[in-house]
């Protein structure tokens, strides 16, 4: 059977795929300028230095520097939460058969970190490896790796994010959350 003739119509030519991505790229240009700038260096300069801070009010036991750093003073409106990482999480099971991997503590928030290194003659750090800053400057996430440091001596560590946000008094940490390995952990770091 013979197939039936087209006429040739050049608006009608085959594009390969490449030439039709090319276009819709070429065409999605001009939105670009549009999407929020990234990671200005003024915003990231101060975004590193609320993680400086930190560091140092827990060093230094300066509950109020410390404080200031948080979007509110008050632990219901911070997000605060470690996971606690699978081996560890099964040596706690030994002792407590209901622990879980991301439980909410109450107790367990921003302030008591705090109060814990103020109360204590011992010195405590928080150590910030590998971090990453990503903002448009009117929101944040921050990643880290982090190593806790209590009387010199490191206790634990893992992966730490934090959300903040820019409010007419500078930027604001909004919430946290961490993962935990300790000694009894698959994972030494």
């Amino acid at each position: 059977m013979r197939m039936p003739t087209l006429p040739f119509n050049p608006t009608l030519q085959m594009h390969t795929p490449g030439t039709v991505l090319t276009s819709l790229a070429l065409c999605l240009l001009p939105c670009l300028p549009v999407c929020a700038e990234q990671n200005t260096p003024a915003d990231v300069e101060a975004i590193e230095q609320v993680i400086e801070s930190f560091r140092t009010s827990l060093i230094n036991k300066d509950k109020p520097t410390y404080m200031s750093l948080f979007f509110s003073d008050r632990p219901d409106d911070i997000g605060w939460q470690f996971v606690s990482e699978d081996r560890r999480l099964a040596d706690i099971r030994r002792a407590k058969p209901d622990a879980i991997k991301a439980r909410k503590i109450p107790s367990n928030n921003f302030i008591s970190l705090i109060d814990e290194a103020v109360a204590t003659e011992e010195p405590r750090e928080e150590k910030f490896f590998n971090t990453k800053i990503d903002t448009d400057g009117d929101v944040a996430s921050v990643s880290f790796d982090y190593s806790f440091h209590a009387n010199g001596v490191k206790a634990n560590w893992g992966r730490e994010m934090w959300q903040l946000v820019r409010t007419e008094r500078g930027w604001k940490i909004f919430s946290v959350i961490y993962s935990i390995r300790d000694k009894r952990s698959s994972a030494q770091s």
